[in-house]
């Protein structure tokens, strides 16, 4: 039997849980701009890193899911409990809530039937954004109120194909995979290798030793690389390319149409992971506690932060450019974020309980590896 992997050192684990919280907050203000929050973003790019911040989240989840089902293999069955209990937590009470809202909105009259559309059709779009289909193919379509949504399109359907190459053997293995594959369609494959190298960055950092002065050396390089990247419009460069270059005009690439300048950024992100291994950050030691609390919240910040911005604006005569109406909105957010979280990240052990129950009634030989 093999041995389980050793646990993340406590300074990188914090690291990590910095990076997945900065994360948050970085596609949150990003959002100010479109959503209208604040005047004069457009000449700024340090409000416009919500596309880095994805890739960041995308990095992390290979990386957490490497460890994770490393270190704590249960089986396939184990790991589908645990996949669907982190997301649905979370996901399941913010995309009701959001359809909830949507629809008190155009009882009010606030909204028209065009911004709520989806509400016409729940027996289709509730089902769709349930099973994290809203990204296949040509399809692209988040939940209503819900923009931040789409990432999970992906994510979600990378832990299934994780699922079936790392718990199944032999032809059952190559069959699953390549029909996932195939079901999922281009815009998934794309930025399957972005998800990818944080499986890899797992395994590196592993065997990988930097000595301290050149990690911290090449920590500082991948930031400054990141703010040339986005200072000299290069990002916007590869994006033009991507749809230039995009040789299947009838499988548009829609938020996919970014990938070249998302390997660039996944490629400083994994830089810069490993790196932060081998420099050691013990300084984050001492902010433990407050780290841990606030990386707790992250995914429901990260799915609820739209949500609100968008009811504020629409009930709340807000003004752009004052500063206490943009304060004010950032209390908002999280003040709902903290009591949204108490009944979905906090609560995930309930979730977990109705998987279980539920993984108890499937037959047994759906748990084996086979």
């Amino acid at each position: 039997m093999a041995h389980p992997a050793p646990p993340l050192s406590r300074p990188l684990s914090l690291y990590l849980d910095c990076c997945r919280f900065l994360a948050a907050v970085l596609v949150v203000a990003s959002h100010f701009g479109p959503y209208q929050v604040i005047a004069g973003h457009h000449g700024s790019w340090l409000l416009n890193l919500g596309r880095e911040s994805v890739v960041i989240f995308f990095v992390l989840s290979g990386f957490v899911i490497a460890y994770t089902t490393e270190r704590k293999d249960g089986g396939l069955r184990a790991y589908c409990v645990a996949r669907c209990t982190r997301i649905y937590s979370v996901a399941l009470p913010i995309l009701l809530l959001a359809f909830a809202a949507g629809g008190l909105l155009l009882a009010a009259g606030i909204v028209p039937m065009g911004e709520v559309y989806q509400l016409a059709k729940l027996w289709l779009y509730l089902p769709l954004h349930l099973l994290f289909m809203g990204e296949l193919w040509t399809i692209s379509e988040p939940p209503t109120l819900l923009a931040p949504y789409w990432s999970l399109g992906y994510e979600v359907w990378y832990y299934v194909l994780f699922g079936a190459l790392f718990y199944l053997r032999g032809r059952r293995r190559i069959i699953v995979a390549a029909s996932i594959l195939l079901f999922i369609g281009p815009k998934l494959w794309l930025l399957l290798p972005v998800w990818a190298s944080g499986v890899l960055v797992y395994h590196w950092q592993k065997r990988l030793t930097i000595p301290r002065p050149l990690a911290l050396a090449g920590w500082w390089a991948t930031l400054a690389l990141l703010v040339l990247f986005k200072e000299s419009g290069t990002d916007a460069a590869l994006r033009a390319l991507a749809d230039a270059t995009w040789p299947f005009p009838g499988l548009p690439l829609k938020s996919a149409d970014r990938y070249l300048a998302d390997y660039v950024v996944c490629m400083l992100v994994a830089a810069n992971f490993l790196c932060a291994k081998s420099a050691v950050f013990s300084s984050l030691l001492r902010l433990e506690k407050p780290v841990r609390a606030l990386a707790s919240y992250t995914f429901t910040l990260y799915l609820v932060h739209a949500l609100v911005m968008r009811l504020w604006m629409l009930l709340y005569p807000h003004d752009r450019n004052s500063g206490v109406d943009v304060a004010a909105l950032v209390v908002v957010i999280g003040l709902v974020t903290w009591v949204v979280g108490q009944v979905t990240e906090h609560r995930k052990g309930w979730f977990e309980g109705i998987f279980n129950r539920l993984a108890a009634r499937l037959p047994q030989r759906v748990a084996t590896s086979g």
